[in-house]
C-alpha cells in the first residue's frame, strides 16, 4: 500500500514470506514504518551518553563543514560514544551486548522515534537506526529513483510527506548528536516478485545504495529546503552497515558491501543465539531465534515476525487479545536476553520498525524489554557499529573459543578457566 503519508500496511504475500509457526523462525522481516497515529510517545530525547561515560560535547553549528550542497557536515567527532574498546583480559567474562534496531526509521507523526530516543537517554543506550533513503525524498520527485528491476519511482513503502521529511531529518539530526548509529535500509523495500531485492545482483546493489547515498546527502537540493540545519555527519563515513528488506539478497550485497568497506550487514535471517563471525570479510550479524512463550517452536527477534505469529494476516487483530499479545512478545524478547545473559554471553539483536501494529502492543513489549535489561551487571546497550567496534579489538583467539559455545551454553569451570585456555 502506497500513499504519501508514508503508510504501509502488510501484506497477505508479506506474511506468508514471513512465517507463522516454525518457520518464523527464519521468516522475512517487516515492512517500513505503519499508518501514521497520534497515540505515541512524546518524549523529547535530549542528550544522554549512550555509555554513562563522559563524552564529547555536541558540535554546533559553527562547528559544520558543509558537504556538497550542505544537506550534511562534518562536525567532528560524534558526541556520546564510549570509550575506546579495549580487549577482554584472559579470563574475564564478556559483557552482554544487546542492540536495539530500527528499520525505516521515519517518523510519521505518531511519535515513535522521539518516543525510543527518550527511552534510549534515560536508560544510558545506543541504538541504530536504518534509515530508508527515500523517506528524505519528496514525492514530487519520485522520478529520481530508479530500482533495480522495477519502474521508474516505484516503491513498496510510501514516500513521506514533506511535513514528515522534515521530522524525519529532525529526529536523524538529534539521534545522531545523542550517539546513536545511522545505517541503511536501501529503499524502496522490494520483497516479492521478479522486481525483489533477493533477485539483485552486487552492480544492482550498488546502485541502490549510491541512490540511497544520494538521497540522504542532496535532500537540500530535491526539496529545496535551504533553510534547515544539515545532518551532522559525513554519511559516506557514517555507513558501514545496513539491513535488507525482508532479510532478502544479503548473498548478492556482501561482495558491493566489501567493495564499498562496510564492516558489519544485519541482514541474515534466522540466526542462533551464538557468538557472530565473518562473511566474505564483513560481521555477520542476523536477527535470532528467541523462545515464544506458549509455543515449542522459536520466533525470531524482530516485531514483525511475533506479530505473524499472533494476528497472522492482519496488523489489527482481535482487540481482546492484545494484553496478552503483548505480554508474549514482551517474554519472548526477555527469554532471550536471559538465556544469552545466563549461558554463553551472545550478543543479542532486536529488530523493530516505527509501527503501531496491534494498537502498538509491540513498541510497549520493546519498551518493557529494554527496561527489563538495562542497569544489570556487564549489560551494554549499544549500536550495531559500536559492537564491531568492540569485536575488532578483540583477540581472534578469544572470539573462536567464544564461537564454540553453543545456544544457552555456559563456559565449562566458568569464565575465568574457560577463557584463560583460549
Amino acid at each position: 500500500m502506497r500513499g504519501s503519508s508514508g503508510s504501509h500496511g502488510i501484506s497477505r504475500r508479506g506474511l506468508l514470506e514471513a512465517g507463522v509457526g516454525a518457520a518464523a523462525a527464519i521468516g522475512i522481516a517487516g515492512c517500513g514504518i505503519s499508518e501514521p497515529d497520534k497515540k505515541g510517545g512524546s518524549g523529547s530525547g535530549k542528550g544522554g551518553d549512550a555509555s554513562g561515560n563522559p563524552s564529547t560535547p555536541a558540535p554546533t553549528q559553527d562547528d559544520a563543514k558543509p558537504i556538497g550542497d550542505g544537506s550534511t557536515a562534518d562536525t567532528g567527532k560524534q558526541p556520546h560514544q564510549p570509550d575506546a574498546p579495549v580487549p577482554l583480559e584472559p579470563g574475564q567474562a564478556p559483557p552482554q551486548f544487546v542492540i536495539f534496531s530500527w528499520d525505516g526509521a521515519g517518523e510519521v507523526g505518531n511519535g515513535l522515534f522521539p518516543r525510543f530516543l527518550e527511552l534510549a537517554k534515560n536508560h544510558d543506550a545506543a541504538m541504530t537506526f536504518f534509515l530508508s533513503g527515500i523517506y528524505l525524498l519528496p514525492e514530487s520527485k519520485k522520478s529520481l529513483y530508479r530500482p533495480p528491476n522495477n519502474r521508474v519511482g516505484a516503491s513498496d513503502i510510501g514516500y513521506l510527506t514533506d511535513d514528515h521529511i522534515k521530522d524525519t531529518l529532525k529526529y536523524v539530526r538529534q539521534a545522531w548528536l545523542e550517539g546513536h548509529e545511522i545505517g541503511t535500509h536501501f529503499n524502496g523495500h522490494f520483497c516479492g516478485g521478479s522486481g525483489s531485492v533477493g533477485n539483485w545482483t552486487p552492480a544492482q546493489w550498488q546502485s541502490e545504495i549510491d541512490q540511497a547515498m544520494k538521497f540522504v546527502t542532496e535532500w537540500k537540493t530535491n526539496s529545496g529546503w535551504t533553510d534547515l540545519d544539515p545532518l551532522p555527519f559525513d554519511y559516506r563515513k557514517e555507513l558501514i552497515g545496513g539491513r535488507t528488506p525482508c532479510l532478502l539478497g544479503q548473498d548478492n550485497l556482501l561482495p558491493t558491501a566489501k567493495r564499498l568497506g562496510w564492516r558489519y550487514d544485519a541482514s541474515s535471517p534466522g540466526g542462533r543465539q551464538t557468538w557472530p563471525d565473518k562473511r566474505q570479510g564483513i560481521w555477520d550479524l542476523p536477527l535470532q531465534a528467541v523462545p515464544f512463550p506458549g509455543h515449542s517452536f522459536e520466533v525470531l527477534s524482530m516485531d514483525y515476525n511475533i506479530l505473524a505469529n499472533q494476528s497472522k494476516n492482519t496488523t489489527k487483530g482481535v482487540p481482546s487479545r492484545y494484553p496478552g499479545w503483548r505480554k508474549q512478545a514482551t517474554e519472548a524478547y526477555l527469554a532471550g536476553f536471559k538465556r544469552a545473559y545466563e549461558s554463553n554471553r551472545a550478543p543479542f539483536y532486536i529488530g523493530n520498525h516505527f509501527e503501531q501494529w496491534n494498537g502498538g502492543i509491540y513498541m510497549d513489549a520493546v519498551e518493557e524489554a529494554l527496561k527489563g535489561m538495562a542497569g544489570k551487571k556487564d549489560v551494554r546497550l549499544v549500536s550495531f557499529k559500536q559492537f564491531v567496534d568492540w569485536l575488532d579489538v578483540q583477540d581472534p583467539k578469544i572470539l573462536a573459543k567464544l564461537r564454540t559455545l553453543e545456544v544457552g551454553q555456559s563456559p565449562t569451570g566458568g569464565w575465568n578457566n574457560f577463557l584463560r585456555a583460549a
